[in-house]
């Protein structure tokens, strides 16, 4: 691809003169550093800052002292910046893809949504915004180039290979049909909307009808009404493997008509009956399962190849002191 010098690219962008004095003794500040060009787009030394930033709050999140985490994101300055060229590349090649509008569209629907249930505006939220919009347009580009590929790639004998090695992973998963009740705490007193949930769970154990208190009290809301009013707490049937973590592991034990104890969640409190259970099935040969499981397992080295390709086919330029993230791939 035809792209500008990196020095070109510095003076022009990021190089500017304060007229403080006669034009021939004007100074020049530097504001900011280009230290790689990725086709024509440019990676500044603020956003490596940046990025160090976050990987300094992430080691602090897995238990490091300020100290170590700084130390330590520091030491992985190359790494992060080969993350960075990554990220542009996926971010360009959606683009290209026609992914952009598809992607901002989503962005800002998840955004209003998280605004929704925390009860705040979108404008509070804006600082996710960059990187929610680069996790989906890569989820784009994987799924599109490299994920459809695989899928659509294998053949009728690989499918029933693959399936006769592995049937134990093509069962019907045990599912489990739910409802609840669920207590918000924002803007009230969590030990009180503790203490109700408790009595509730309390009220069902001891043979209270369970549709009857959801109506009563549930607070899920849908178009701004109680949606219990209509469906007595109703949530649906779902897989096993399929349901949040903290919601599997508390309904694990609970037979059905049993209830689980208060769940605690961004929302609130939530008891959760177990209306039916449907054990575990036999083995079936469905190709778009077994094409899934496939195209699952091979895609962590069919990505890092994909990678591989968008760096080999890409304009990379590194500045002095850099180059080392040149040879750095990120999985």
């Amino acid at each position: 691809m035809k792209s500008k010098a990196l020095s070109t690219i510095c003076a022009a962008v990021l190089v500017i003169g304060l007229a403080v004095a006669p034009a021939q003794s004007q100074q020049r500040q530097v504001v900011d550093e280009v230290i790689a060009q990725v086709n024509d787009e440019i990676i500044t030394l603020s956003n490596l800052k940046a990025a160090t930033k976050r990987q300094i709050e992430a080691l602090k999140q897995q238990g490091k002292t300020e100290t170590q985490a700084a130390a330590q994101a520091n030491a992985q300055r190359d790494q992060l910046l080969s993350v960075l060229i990554t990220e542009q590349l996926l971010m360009q090649k959606g683009k290209e893809l026609g992914f952009a509008a598809e992607v901002e569209e989503e962005v800002n629907r998840r955004l209003t949504e998280a605004a929704a249930i925390n009860q705040t505006s979108t404008a509070r939220l804006e600082e996710f915004k960059p990187r929610l919009r680069l996790e989906l347009m890569s989820e784009k580009v994987f799924e599109s180039e490299v994920d459809a590929k695989v899928f659509f790639k294998l053949t009728l004998p690989e499918l029933q290979e693959y399936y006769s090695a592995h049937k134990e992973k093509f069962r019907r998963p045990e599912s489990v049909t739910l409802s609840e009740i669920l207590l918000r705490t924002h803007g009230s007193d969590e030990l009180q909307v503790r203490a109700k949930a408790d009595n509730l769970v309390k009220q069902v154990r001891g043979g209270a009808d369970f549709r009857k208190l959801a109506i009563a009290n549930s607070e899920r809301e849908k178009n701004g009404k109680r949606m219990a009013l209509t469906d007595g707490g109703k949530v649906g049937t779902f897989q096993l493997p399929m349901l949040r973590k903290d919601l599997a592991a508390a309904i694990r034990d609970v037979k059905a008509g049993g209830v689980t104890d208060p769940i605690k969640s961004a929302e609130g409190y939530q008891i959760l009956r177990v209306d039916e259970r449907t054990p575990l099935g036999d083995p079936v040969f469905n190709q778009d399962r077994v094409r899934e499981a496939i195209t699952i397992e091979r895609s962590p080295q069919a990505h890092a190849e994909y990678l591989q390709r968008l760096r080999a086919e890409a304009y990379i330029e590194i500045a002095k002191g850099y180059q080392s993230a040149l040879t750095s791939h990120p999985q």
